[in-house]
């Protein structure tokens, strides 16, 4: 399937071919059960699976627009949505959606949510109210996304890493994580923390700041903050991340959860 995926990347004539379209939908297939993931981990950490991407960018070439009527809505697209929830093991609360193509785990749990094609929600996670999960977004096993938390999507560039949620972590109310941020295990974002690519994270747990970008710590506890930085018209206060400790490792991932939001004053 790689190589005729490839193929067709390169030369979109060929999707006028049963077996260049067979191809495709097969790979979206495997994407929709988890047999197949745009990143996968591994023991030289996360490795991207372009050609998984490729496919399914090709999907949406091969797909055709169609009008849904759902009284007293209506709406035109050209992609399915995901079905046999009950079958799935998976709670979809109204208004739940999840696109075909998106992987979600045993005893997940989507409160009104979107999660979009391409991304993996792995088991024990709840998605909660409106929190979107965005194309391609990598989410582990036992993570809680707060209401109104935003995980990014990418499709392209094809070599750009997703946002990545590793096991166990809680992400706050209204936090936004996009342009492959990675979320190490059983990290805790407070509210409102936005993390970007350039977003500056600063350790100041110890005697002496640490800076990082792209990348939290494993068990790190974090808040939003700000730095000063000049400009042209003066000095101005620019967002950024503050890690202020770390999980207690004597406690289950509960209680130690507990004891970082009233050790820290983290607001969730």
């Amino acid at each position: 399937m790689q190589t005729l995926i490839q193929e067709a990347w390169a030369d979109r004539s060929l999707l006028q071919e049963e077996k260049y379209i067979d191809a495709i939908q097969s790979v979206l297939e495997k994407v929709d059960k988890g047999q197949l993931r745009v990143a996968t981990p591994g023991a030289d950490g996360w490795q991207v699976n372009e050609w998984v991407k490729q496919a399914i960018l090709l999907y949406f070439g091969i797909q055709k627009m169609k009008t849904w009527d759902v009284p007293p809505f209506e709406f035109y697209d050209k992609m399915e949505l995901k079905k046999g929830f009950q079958s799935l093991g998976v709670r979809a609360v109204p208004h739940a959606v999840a696109r075909y193509g998106a992987f979600i785990g045993k005893n997940v749990v989507l409160m009104p949510s979107y999660v979009n094609i391409g991304a993996y929600v792995d088991e024990n996670t709840m998605v909660d109210t409106w929190a979107t999960v965005g194309s391609c977004a990598q989410i582990g096993k036992g993570v809680h996304l707060s209401g109104g938390v935003g995980i990014g999507g990418v499709l392209e560039p094809l070599q750009a890493s997703p946002v990545i949620i590793e096991d166990g972590c809680f992400i706050g109310s209204r936090c936004i994580v996009v342009e492959g941020v990675r979320v190490e295990k059983e990290a805790v974002l407070g509210a409102n923390v936005v993390l970007t690519q350039s977003t500056k994270i600063i350790d100041v747990s110890g005697e002496k700041a640490i800076e990082m970008k792209g990348k939290v710590p494993a068990r790190s506890v974090v808040i939003p903050g700000t730095y000063p930085k000049k400009f042209p018209a003066g000095e101005y206060g620019v967002s950024c991340a503050l890690i202020i400790g770390q999980r207690k490792a004597s406690t289950d991932l509960k209680t130690s959860l507990n004891d970082a939001l009233r050790d820290f004053n983290v607001s969730v």
